[in-house]
């Protein structure tokens, strides 16, 4: 219980607040929605059109009250309120739930999802993503849609001018076997670290480098202790749509449909939006001076040949039989679209 005191006692200000600039007749159905971006990025100002698109569409029914910049506590706790029903939504980034959902733990894999975003979309919403979504039940809450958050890119302190240039070299990662199997690959070292000491760390040359979406590495100024920076989209950065299940099924089932899909409706203004951010960041991190490269479709075929192997089997090592199944049906799916 320790673990939610701090979401509670946020939840009960915040919701005073919220109730002082209610209409008079209050909605059905109100689900408080917590997560870590602040307002002004692209999570939350989707966020902001999907709960006006749900309340007309609902003619008022469902409300949707929104927390973010981890106004309800870390993602942890507010992926535990969501299970225990303390809040009723969270939008969390993939990456921050592979101890909750091992299976989850696939969108790790590098170069997963096709460069062509309408691919990576049908990825995302067909059978392969569906599956996802549906190992969330087993976890105590559903799982509703998927989000694209960008793409990784590395920077170091040292160059990288072609693939060999990773040998040696020592990188940052989340705590994540799959990444450092990633790295390994590369015959780089992978060092995981804690996010908040990740500028210290490559200042100090405590490692070499890191990877982060451009916004992210352009927000939190890394490339101003960093010399070198490859544009190379190989890790997909996914956020998924997390709702009590108590909750969500007290709607009536039209309801549930509205909610789910306007979720996906957004997706490609929610891309361009994001794809704005990482023009703007690349603009900034440009002017910086820093040494900037693309990596070419030729560099990309082969990182993907060393790296995804390796990171699959870490992948399915950690989540067994359920990864092995998700990862098929990803093949699969990928497959049939590469032929098309």
């Amino acid at each position: 219980m320790n673990s939610i005191s701090r979401p509670l006692a946020a939840l009960a200000v915040a919701g005073l607040t919220a109730l002082a600039g209610l209409p008079a007749h209050a909605a059905e159905f109100t689900a408080k929605i917590g997560h870590l971006e602040s307002a002004q990025q692209s999570r939350h100002v989707f966020l902001e059109k999907v709960a006006a698109l749900v309340s007309e569409r609902t003619k008022g029914a469902v409300e949707f009250q929104l927390f973010p910049q981890g106004q309800l506590g870390n993602q942890r706790e507010m992926t535990e309120g969501v299970q225990l029903g303390v809040i009723q939504a969270t939008v969390s980034p993939a990456a921050f739930l592979g101890g909750f959902d091992p299976a989850v733990s696939v969108l790790d894999i590098p170069f997963l999802l096709p460069e062509d975003e309408e691919v990576a979309a049908k990825l995302r919403e067909g059978d392969f993503g569906k599956a996802l979504l549906k190992t969330f039940d087993s976890r105590g809450v559903v799982g509703v849609g998927l989000w694209p958050n960008g793409r990784k890119n590395f920077t170091s302190n040292k160059p990288l001018d072609d693939i060999a240039a990773f040998a040696g070299q020592k990188f940052r990662v989340m705590d994540s076997k799959i990444l450092v199997e990633q790295f390994n690959a590369l015959g780089a070292s992978a060092i995981p670290l804690p996010f908040g000491e990740l500028y210290t760390s490559l200042q100090t040359g405590l490692v070499d480098g890191e990877e982060n979406p451009l916004d992210t590495i352009q927000r939190m100024k890394f490339y101003e202790v960093q010399k070198y920076l490859v544009l190379s989209d190989h890790g997909a950065m996914e956020d998924v749509i997390l709702f009590n299940p108590t909750w969500w099924k007290s709607l009536p089932e039209e309801y549930r449909a509205v909610i789910a899909d306007t979720f996906n409706e957004v997706v490609p203004e929610l891309r361009a939006h994001k794809a704005a951010a990482v023009a703007e960041a690349l603009k900034v991190i440009t002017e910086s001076g820093i040494d900037i490269r693309e990596l070419s479709a030729d560099e990309k075929v082969k990182m993907r040949e060393l790296m995804y192997g390796p990171a699959r089997a870490a992948y399915i090592e950690r989540a067994g039989d359920e990864g092995k199944a998700l990862i098929e049906a990803y093949e699969t799916a990928y497959s049939e679209l590469a032929s098309k």
